[in-house]
């Protein structure tokens, strides 16, 4: 199964240094980064806005424990937000690509 994760970041240039180490590591096949998200959110009972980055990694199911790992292991938040989505379809010359990347 393939999976999409959602990973938010204090700023593009962690997201950068995360995405580029589980790329490296072969955990996804591709790591995108959305450099400005404003996120509103509950932290320690105080309401918060923040702006933070978005990485996007594209993977397989197999590897998301891993992915979880790095990303605790890299991260600057103490709680990094971290959800893998499934993929339910896509192109098969791109789902084929993952499984040639991924490994």
């Amino acid at each position: 199964m393939y999976v999409l994760l959602y990973v938010t970041a204090s700023d593009a240039e962690e997201a950068k240094k995360i995405g580029k180490e589980i790329v490296r590591r072969r955990l996804a096949a591709c790591a995108n980064v959305v450099e400005k998200i404003h996120s509103t959110y509950w932290w320690e009972g105080t309401l918060e806005e923040d702006s933070e980055a978005l990485l996007i990694l594209k993977s397989k199911k197999d590897k998301v424990a891993d992915i979880i790992e790095t990303v605790k292991d890299l991260h600057s938040y103490e709680n990094p937000a971290v959800v893998a989505l499934p993929v339910l379809e896509g192109s098969k010359d791109f789902l084929e690509w993952i499984d040639e990347e991924v490994r």
